[in-house]
């Protein structure tokens, strides 16, 4: 067979997938996709009766194929999807009909580079490295200037020497040995092993450093280095694809460390120690024996934070501060997430107790986006941080109020990322007198993201991803595309977009493709969320950039439309506003909200002023028009029933280096802290959240049976419903009947801990495991009662269909839960493992959890409370059945302890 296969369709969605199928229209037209739900693993689709028919091609651990087909064929692998395929022309074998009409791939129109834009070339075959010292210095240089503009401050200094003198002495022989050839690079392989010399210990010192290194050859060279470029021409490509070889090893070094974790956690090794909690002291004990001395303790205001971890629900990280101002990591590995929720309760009332200041339960976050335009900023643009200008801006007064985090994106952004965060800090330094924390910056070639947090949240920030997604030419180019960041802070979950779409008036399609692209694959999160994208992940998403939409009128309207934003007229331009066509389509930023345009267009601006737009460009083919456009938007996405309030949404007057405007955003933000329950932890009732009645329509051609799958952080594991009844098919859709009432068991029962969750809603597919729509339902709206929801369902952003069902909070009082602490692991250098029973705590002062070396042991947990504030655990002051306390919150949530 031929290496070029046209029924093979790569990583398209199952719903285009459906649509080509639809278009060919003949029984036993197929097409072969990934899977979205297996990685490595494939989706044959197969059209019969107007239906789609799909079947998981699975490969095993030798790498054969197989096909999922009808129970009861003999199973055949294949070492080549061609193979398979060729076996699958023959009548009955287990598939709905014979594969006869392979579906072929659309062809991509491809994209006009843009003028500032040139893809790498291929070298020259005759270069010879020896004989062109110049071209070796150019070269050398030019990765030095580069790391100088990084911002080295999390890698250790012998890691920085290896990576300057790699750049300074080993770069050129390793481009000779490209040149020549041969894979191996000696010089990088030098580097990586002086990195990593350490791997064991060194781990979480060493991925910052690749980290870098990556993106110093992850970035397109400029055209304009002289003599090497002219020389050398693509000789830097196949180098720079070893930045690929780099990130994967990133990824490898992470795997590893977790693998490090699981081995040492199955050694066992365990170390004698008491544990005790004394809320009225605000003292957290560690000691060897039961009587032992109290001398190594933890106050209140040196337990900095506790981060839960969102892999291992039983996993706890405590960071602690001690004497000499050094910052420890503590883990302990519970049983389970409830018995962890009770410690962290525990805790919890002790900072409550002991703090001077409560946790905050709203924030503000700036959002400003700008394109650069290739130019440094001014002297000063502080108005652009005072969010002031045109359209929706702060009061005079609140110019020196500050916000709580800033999170700056921009687009065609000259600097390099230390001098711009440095730059950015000085500006807030300048205007309210604090100086910010850099929680996170992440650069794909000059789009660029940087998140700043006031300091007093350093110890509530935890869980920071970031990522970035090339949409440039044939989406491997990263002059557009889209970097992102994302954090927990307490118990609320941020991620942040900001991205460069294609330019272009006549583009709009590609800007749509571009959006699902950077959906689909953008990586914010560790969680096992698959497959909710980014728009599902967090309790606020907010999306922003240059997204390069245009208004749509014929370009002998440019007089008239700049007299009508003289006029300030712009609800008739703002109706042709391409995104906002495109939103109400449904097409892409579904369910997103903008706050309402009352500012003039941000592009296209002559330079250095603000008066004139420059709407006509002279290029080779003829004069080209940008009409004046909102490009620069701001858009976000928080769960149902959450407090997100816009306060500012304009741009700037003052600031005019750029032809674009920088655009501002202010928002009053409700966040979430650890939950302690107001009846004390073993007085919280038990009971479920009650889903019933579920009745799914879903926009699809698949012939299959479906599930329901049920996600939350306020539950302890992910459930599942059994198989539904489709129940109407017709053209386009089918209605499916989940008769099932389902009870959800939470973390922690209280109302008023509940009122606060989401559940997020997966409908699958019971034949390929794959997603066919994702909604979500905040459980604020069965407060009082039994609540009918409706929901849109969608996938990889596009509306699949909706669910409707009803939901109900069943609670009941007083009755009293398991036990909390029947198995505790304490992780340190070595792993330290427990075993205990509740106690009756009504009497004693305190209790203590018993650790000892080699071994498992019988002892409790308490705390020590004055008298009338001891919660018993059964009724009388003895111990019940089940006894201990009902605690608990969210697994994939995080809070933190403040000083």
């Amino acid at each position: 067979m031929s290496s070029y296969q046209p029924w093979c369709h790569g990583n398209i969605t199952r719903s285009k997938a459906e649509d080509l199928l639809s278009k060919a229209a003949r029984d036993g037209s197929f097409l072969i996709r990934d899977s979205e739900s297996i990685q490595g693993a494939y989706a044959l689709c197969v059209l019969y009766q107007n239906c789609v028919y799909t079947y998981r091609i699975l490969p095993n651990e030798d790498k054969k194929l197989s096909v999922q087909a009808s129970e009861g064929v003999p199973i055949r692998f294949f070492s080549m999807l061609p193979e398979l395929v060729e076996a699958y022309y023959s009548p009955n074998m287990g598939l709905v009909t014979h594969l006869q009409y392979p579906v072929q791939r659309e062809e991509e129109v491809d994209e006009e580079p843009e003028s500032n834009i040139l893809p790498p070339q291929l070298p020259p075959r005759n270069f010879d490295v020896k004989d062109s010292e110049q071209p070796c210095k150019n070269l050398s240089d030019t990765f030095l200037m580069r790391l100088q503009n990084m911002d080295l401050s999390t890698i250790p200094e012998e890691h920085q020497m290896a990576i300057q003198d790699y750049f300074r002495n080993l770069v050129c022989s390793d481009a000779e040995h490209l040149q020549n050839g041969h894979p191996y690079l000696p010089g990088l392989k030098k580097l990586t092993q002086a990195i990593c010399k350490n791997l064991n210990s060194e781990i979480s010192r060493i991925l910052p450093a690749l980290e870098v290194f990556h993106r110093v050859l992850d970035q397109q060279l400029s055209p304009g280095i002289g003599q090497f470029s002219k020389q050398v021409g693509g000789t830097l490509d196949p180098l720079q694809h070893q930045s690929i070889n780099i990130n994967s090893l990133k990824k490898s070094l992470s795997s590893v460390f977790f693998n490090l974790q699981v081995k040492q956690d199955s050694l066992g090794i365990s170390t004698k120690m008491f544990l005790k909690v004394d809320v009225e002291s605000g003292k957290l004990y560690f000691k060897k024996s039961k009587d032992g001395p109290e001398d190594k303790y933890f106050v209140h205001n040196k337990i900095l934070q506790l981060v839960k971890s969102q892999k291992l629900l039983g996993k706890l990280h405590i960071m602690v501060e001690t004497e000499k101002e050094k910052i420890l990591r503590k883990e302990f590995v519970f049983d389970n997430t409830k018995k962890r929720e009770g410690f962290c309760q525990l805790l919890q009332q002790m900072k409550n107790k002991h703090s001077e200041k409560p946790e905050p339960d709203m924030i503000t976050v700036f959002i400003g986006t700008w394109n650069m335009g290739n130019a440094g900023p001014p002297h000063n643009f502080n108005s652009w941080f005072q969010c002031k200008g045109q359209g929706k801006t702060r009061d005079d007064t609140a110019d020196h109020i500050p916000h709580d985090f800033y999170v700056i994106g921009t687009q065609e952004d000259p600097l390099g990322e230390r001098e711009w965060a440095d730059t950015v800090k000085g500006v807030l330094r300048n205007i309210t007198n604090i100086s910010f924390k850099q929680v996170a910056i992440h650069t794909l070639w000059s789009i660029r993201i940087v998140v700043l947090a006031k300091p007093e949240h350093d110890n509530r920030i935890s869980h920071i991803f970031t990522d970035s997604v090339k949409t440039g030419i044939a989406n491997t180019l990263g002059n557009k595309g889209a970097v992102g960041v994302s954090f927990m802070f307490n118990g609320t979950s941020f991620g942040f977009v900001n991205s460069h779409l294609t330019s272009g008036s006549e583009k709009k399609l590609r800007r749509n493709q571009n959006y699902t692209s950077i959906l689909r694959f953008l990586n914010l999160t560790d969680k096992k969320l698959n497959p909710f994208d980014i728009t599902h992940q967090f309790t606020h998403l907010f999306w922003f950039g240059d997204l390069n939409y245009r208004v749509e009128f014929p370009s002998g309207e440019a007089e008239n439309i700049v007299a009508k934003i003289k006029q300030q007229q712009y609800q008739e331009l703002l109706s042709r506003d391409q995104l906002s066509m495109e939103r109400n389509d449904g097409k892409v930023f579904l369910h997103f909200d903008e706050e309402e345009i009352t500012f003039a267009p941000t592009y296209r601006f002559e330079r250095d002023t603000r008066e004139k737009y420059a709407y006509t460009k002279a290029k080779a083919t003829g004069t080209k028009y940008n009409l004046p456009s909102w490009c620069d938007r701001v858009l976000r996405k928080s769960y149902p029933l959450v407090h997100v309030v816009c306060q500012a949404y304009g741009c700037t007057n003052d600031i005019m280096t750029s032809d674009h405007s920088p655009l501002f955003a202010s928002f009053e933000v409700g966040v979430a802290s650890q939950f302690v329950s107001k009846q004390g932890p073993n007085s919280a009732p038990q009971g479920g959240i009650q889903i019933m009645n579920c009745v799914a329509t879903l926009l699809t051609k698949s012939k299959t049976k479906f599930f329901i799958e049920y996600h939350s952080s306020c539950l302890e594991k992910t459930v599942k419903t059994s198989e539904g009844e489709n129940i109407e098919h017709s053209e386009g859709s089918i209605k499916v009947r989940f008769s099932n009432q389902v009870k959800l068991i939470p973390i922690i029962s209280d109302p008023e801990y509940l009122l606060d969750q989401h559940i997020l809603i997966c409908i699958k597919s019971t034949d390929s495991d794959e997603s066919y729509g994702e909604g979500c339902v905040a459980l604020r709206a069965a407060q009082f009662c039994h609540t009918e929801f409706h929901i849109t369902l969608t996938h990889h952003g596009e509306k699949t269909g909706t669910l409707t069902g009803g939901i109900q909070l069943d609670t009941s009082e007083g009755k009293t839960t398991e036990k909390l602490y029947d198995f505790i692991k304490i992780e340190r250098d070595d792993t330290v493992t427990t075993k205990g029973k509740a106690h009756d705590i009504s009497n004693p002062s305190y209790m203590e959890v018993s650790l000892q070396r080699g071994n498992v042991i019988d002892k409790g947990w308490s705390y020590s409370m004055p008298p009338k504030n001891i919660p018993t655990a059964g009724q009388g002051g003895k111990e019940s059945k089940k006894g201990g306390y009902d605690v608990g919150t969210l697994p994939a949530s995080v809070f933190k302890l403040s000083k």
